[in-house]
């Protein structure tokens, strides 16, 4: 009994030697798990020398997390990134620059074709002004002709007397005294004039007697006759053109000789009164013929 637990239970000193060993074994453990530490016990094989990179090469120190630092990385991003974005702001400076000067070159063509435009209506206005007032002066030439035609048509017209009747009157003796008969013929003849314009009255004394005695007893023929158509009806004396002929014959040598004592009258009409007014009343006369 005694034999078998003696040799089971180890003996003070081996339990030393066991503790000894574990003290130094510990720190040569803790020291080969260390970062870049290398084992002691044995040199580096002569492979591991051919394939160990050079003292000129810098190898990434391990960290915390790994061979990089996240907080270096985000540095090392930013230093990649911070050209680029450099040119995207500066790609972005010459769009909106670019975009600005399209925005002001279209301004300034709109405006441009709006003062083109302005001027175009401008022009149409006054374009269409012009050819107003040219139409407004071609109306003004042809009123304007039309009238010359019409002072030319006053004027030929001023000296252009037809006749519309006639009337003689006789008296008896030679003397200047108006019968009864006479007297009637000048008031038909008047009537026919009353209130008429642009008319003269022709009066042609004749008398058988020859010489200055035929002329002067015509002279108060036509005078007792005229006198008559003044005082009693009012015509006025510039109507009356008189002309005393004596014993001459006023119609050519184809008429018969002046046998009696007699005042001849016609009613001539002026051509422009005949179109403003209503030719003369009695176109017939006393003697009853009439001329055209």
């Amino acid at each position: 009994m005694n034999c078998k637990s003696a040799n089971s239970t180890p003996f003070p000193s081996q339990l030393a030697v066991i503790l000894l060993a574990s003290a130094f074994a510990i720190p040569a453990m803790a020291q080969q798990d260390q970062p870049g530490g290398t084992p002691q016990s044995s040199p580096p094989s002569t492979a591991q020398q051919q394939t160990s990179p050079s003292p000129s090469v810098t190898t990434a120190k391990e960290g915390f997390w790994g061979r990089v630092n996240p907080w270096a990385r985000k540095k090392w991003v930013k230093k990649q990134t911070d050209p680029i974005n450099d040119r995207l702001t500066e790609l972005d400076g010459l769009n909106a620059k670019n975009s600005k000067d399209i925005q002001d070159v279209d301004s300034r063509a709109q405006a441009g074709i709006r003062q083109a435009q302005s001027a175009a209506d401008a022009a149409n206005q006054t374009a269409t002004a012009a050819g107003t007032r040219a139409q407004q002066a071609g109306q003004a030439a042809q009123g304007a002709a039309g009238h010359v035609d019409q002072l030319n048509g006053t004027v030929n017209g001023l000296d252009q007397y037809h006749q519309v009747t006639e009337a003689e009157v006789k008296f008896r003796g030679g003397q200047p005294i108006l019968s009864a008969d006479a007297k009637k013929q000048l008031d038909d003849l008047a009537a026919s004039v009353n209130g008429q314009h642009g008319y003269i009255l022709e009066v042609e004394a004749h008398s058988p007697m020859a010489g200055s005695a035929g002329i002067q007893s015509s002279e108060r023929l036509a005078e007792a006759v005229k006198r008559y158509l003044v005082t009693d009806h009012e015509i006025p004396v510039y109507r009356m053109h008189a002309v005393a002929l004596g014993n001459a014959l006023s119609e050519g040598g184809d008429a018969a000789p002046v046998r009696t004592s007699s005042v001849h009258i016609r009613l001539m009409e002026n051509s422009l009164a005949a179109q403003g007014a209503a030719p003369p009343q009695g176109d017939a006369s006393s003697t009853g013929a009439e001329r055209p």
